[in-house]
């Protein structure tokens, strides 16, 4: 059967909703639940990830959305579709391009405007922690548990440890999440979602409303995503067989595979899976 409204776990279905002037609003009202009231957002300007530095393909295979607010905070928003090598290495890695790019020339005091990583996650990042919960946040503290650093903070939101239903959601920000979760399983707009934000949000994403343009790009982006569950899901059984290691070697194997064949940059699929070009191109 086919579905009314787009996967929002596909790059296609995550830019559309976050990534566009015309569903900014979206963003903001997102991010809004997520930040301390002293950094309220009013408004975004999207950035240019050619323009962030030498490696920028690698950051566009990691973060897709790249922007900043009004008094210069940093906003790096990504949809993480499946598990990687050093998730949290990388992370941290990325979020030093927002922090050297505000290196002034001549004098300056090192004073730096607030970086935020907000990654929203198709898996459990990290299996062995012994709270559940699905939202993290991170900062660097002391051996007090006292904050060293407020002006960078990651937001990690795993999908699949939100759970609640219709009827358990308790505020705006749940209300966010049950939406991205269910958004392409959607017929019918449920009453708790009748918000001038998520009808805004459910008509940008009704295909229906796409060009044929938009539709051979979504369809592709789906497609790809699809692909790339298949594979993870697969190859994960198949580790359970024969070693955890094992499992995971073999599951970044066939994932470049499956983007290889899409024809993907050699550098993302490396970003994606943790592989060596050399193995990669030996697939």
């Amino acid at each position: 059967m086919k579905t009314k409204y787009i996967n929002p776990y596909t790059d296609f279905g995550f830019k559309k909703l976050f990534g566009e002037e015309a569903s900014k609003d979206l963003l903001i009202d997102f991010l809004n639940q997520l930040l301390p009231a002293e950094h309220t957002i009013i408004n975004v300007t999207f950035r240019n990830p050619e323009q962030l530095g030498a490696v920028a393909a690698e950051r566009k295979a990691i973060f897709d959305i790249h922007c900043e607010n009004e008094k210069g905070d940093q906003f790096i928003v990504e949809m993480q579709k499946a598990k990687i090598k050093f998730f949290k290495d990388r992370a941290v890695f990325y979020t030093t391009f927002p922090i050297r790019e505000q290196a002034e020339k001549g004098d300056w005091d090192f004073k730096l405007k607030p970086v935020y990583c907000v990654a929203l996650l198709d898996f459990e990042f990290d299996d062995h922690r012994v709270q559940k919960n699905h939202l993290t946040h991170v900062q660097l503290k002391d051996q007090y548990c006292q904050t060293f650093f407020d002006k960078l903070t990651y937001i990690f939101i795993e999908m699949p440890r939100f759970t609640k239903e219709e009827g358990q959601l308790e505020n705006h920000f749940d209300k966010w999440l049950y939406f991205l979760k269910h958004l392409e399983s959607i017929e019918l707009i449920p009453d708790i979602l009748n918000e001038q934000v998520f009808l805004k949000g459910f008509e940008i994403a009704r295909i229906a409303n796409f060009d044929e343009n938009e539709l051979t790009e979504y369809e592709d982006s789906l497609k790809t995503y699809r692909d790339l569950k298949g594979v993870i899901d697969t190859s994960f059984e198949e580790g359970e067989k024969v070693g955890y290691d094992k499992g995971k070697d073999e599951k970044a194997r066939q994932i470049a595979k499956v983007m290889k064949n899409e024809g993907e940059p050699l550098e993302k699929i490396a970003s994606f899976t943790g592989l060596s070009r050399e193995e990669i191109d030996k697939l």
